[in-house]
């Protein structure tokens, strides 16, 4: 399928590594021109120097600066995010401050990138906002609830950025991943097992093993390639109809009667 969208500029925040990398390198592979944000930038460029940077989301100044550099962005793809680095069930096994970095990153910085390029992309009338959230953010997980609560915060405000962007030809949406192989899931399983007897350890692969086969109804992994196809879609004219929406890729974990 021709996705129609060659020479665009698209700006991924969270594109050194994960589904934030796949997403880019999806991008370039229809033509785009892309530009990355991330935190800590130790990959290759994405196509040439300079265009994958070292910045923070939480900082509003920073990702300004990013976006005042490239005037001419079209499409901004928001792929952050942290856990607390603890397991959450029961929920009081954290404290409240173990909430507030979780929330700054996975809630707050999105509100600083739709802050910043909502008014490049009303301009042009035209473009595209997706976020990445989790299946955690439906269903009320308790392996991690200020990560759920974060990212259950962000399908809410994406909601609202795609109706008070929508007269202007500018859509948002939510893309929410299940089971994916990436730092933040082995993060999960490690805190997992923190707490457990030795005994009653598993490792990484034997604990995804039984989550999969406990949540998933199709039984598989999800891919960041399979993510990236569809943040390429989302972009393109095909789309045009779509926003407001969280499209799960999930192997059917969230099912909604």
């Amino acid at each position: 399928m021709n996705l129609e969208i060659k020479g665009q500029k698209v700006a991924i925040f969270g594109a050194a590594g994960g589904i934030g990398r796949a997403i880019a390198e999806h991008f370039l592979a229809e033509g785009c021109d892309v530009v990355g944000f991330d935190r800590a930038v130790d990959a290759a460029p994405l196509q040439s120097p300079g265009d994958l940077i070292t910045g923070n989301v939480t900082s509003f100044a920073a990702v300004q600066a990013f976006a005042r550099a490239h005037p001419d962005t079209r499409h901004v793809v928001y792929a952050v995010g942290v856990g607390s680095g603890k397991f959450g069930f029961p929920f009081w096994h954290l404290a409240p401050s173990d909430w507030k970095a979780v929330l700054e990153v996975n809630l707050v910085g999105a509100v600083n990138v739709a802050h910043t390029f909502a008014p490049q992309l009303i301009e042009q009338a035209g473009g595209s906002f997706l976020f990445l959230v989790s299946v955690a953010g439906q269903i009320g997980s308790p392996t991690d609830p200020p990560y759920s609560a974060a990212k259950a915060g962000l399908i809410n405000f994406m909601q609202v950025v795609a109706r008070d962007c929508a007269p202007y030809q500018v859509r948002a949406n939510a893309l929410s991943p299940g089971m994916v192989k990436t730092e933040l899931n082995e993060a999960v399983w490690s805190a997992s097992q923190a707490d457990l007897p030795t005994d009653q350890q598993q490792d990484y692969a034997t604990w995804a093993a039984q989550k999969i086969s406990g949540t998933s109804p199709l039984g598989n992994w999800q891919t960041p390639d399979e993510c990236a196809a569809m943040a390429t879609f989302l972009a393109s004219p095909h789309a045009r109809n779509i926003t407001g929406q969280t499209l799960n890729i999930d192997g059917g974990q969230v099912m909604h009667s």
